[in-house]
């Protein structure tokens, strides 16, 4: 048996298209995700599909256990507050997989000492590295995604 891969899309930033989006680019399917979470019965596929298209959002632990079936960061696939910075960043790396060329430019903002703002320029400074790889194929646009479903945001200390 011969197995093609296919590139995994986002529909949207929803939690539930960003757990399809990594089941899908660890060629899983609902089934293998249901089954290793111990969901058992005639429907258990639904329970996932509520899950991706939005109809239920998996509690905290119920999220950090996809998240480690998934073999990705939990902060990739959790739902976002955004009055946490940490999640907008997330949702930076999340949208370039809806517009792909687009930039984040925060050179104009000025370098003040706001942890928030150091967080971000940061956090920029590393994706534009990544980037940059992938555009050079230095590395594959696999290898990015991995990057990206698997990078944890560090708390830099000044």
């Amino acid at each position: 048996m011969r197995l093609i891969y296919s590139k995994p899309e986002l529909r949207d930033l929803s939690q539930g298209s960003r757990i399809a989006f990594a089941r899908q680019f660890r060629l899983m399917t609902q089934d293998d995700v249901s089954d290793k979470l111990g969901i058992t019965g005639e429907c258990k596929r639904r329970t996932m599909t509520r899950y991706e298209k939005g109809g239920r959002n998996p509690k905290e632990d119920r999220t950090k256990e996809i998240a480690d079936i998934l073999n990705v960061n939990y902060n990739s696939i959790k739902k976002y507050d955004y009055r946490d910075s940490i999640d907008l960043l997330y949702t930076f790396m999340w949208l370039e997989e809806l517009i792909p060329k687009y930039q984040l430019d925060l050179s104009k903002v000025p370098n003040v000492n706001n942890s928030n703002i150091v967080l971000i320029k940061r956090f920029i400074d590393e994706w534009n590295v990544m980037r940059e790889k992938r555009n050079k194929k230095e590395i594959s646009y696999s290898d990015y995604i991995e990057w990206k479903l698997t990078y944890e945001v560090q708390q830099w200390i000044n």
